[in-house]
């Protein structure tokens, strides 16, 4: 009966799967955007040791002169990358992360001319 009882509590103890996440940012022509904010949250999946409760995890920082900002290992499941960038759109995205390292590319476009509806 005790081996029982351990076989199933020892999968529960197990940490989840985890990622390592490289996000590169660049322009329509291929430069990296130094500074830019990437904002990286885990939306969706869960862990069996919290109990079936949500993993809440946030990540906030900037790319660096290549245009790289490396986030330390995050839960693998789905996460919402936000980037902001002077002089640029905001990009947003929500991308499935089930490897152990992954690099994501990130284009931004150029800022859209403003629309009026009085011209």
């Amino acid at each position: 009966m005790a081996a029982v009882l351990c076989a199933l509590v020892l999968p529960l103890r197990a940490d989840p799967p985890m990622t390592r996440l490289r996000v590169e940012v660049k322009n329509l022509s291929d430069k990296p955007v130094e500074r830019a904010a990437v904002v990286v949250r885990f939306v969706e999946g869960r862990s069996v040791v919290k109990f079936g409760r949500k993993i809440i995890t946030n990540w906030e920082l900037r790319t660096n002169q290549e245009g790289v900002a490396r986030i330390p290992s995050i839960p693998q499941g789905k996460i919402r990358i936000q980037v902001i960038a002077k002089g640029y759109q905001t990009f947003g995205q929500v991308f499935d992360v089930s490897e152990e390292e992954k690099t994501i590319e990130v284009k931004l476009n150029p800022p859209q001319a403003p629309y009026s509806a009085h011209q």
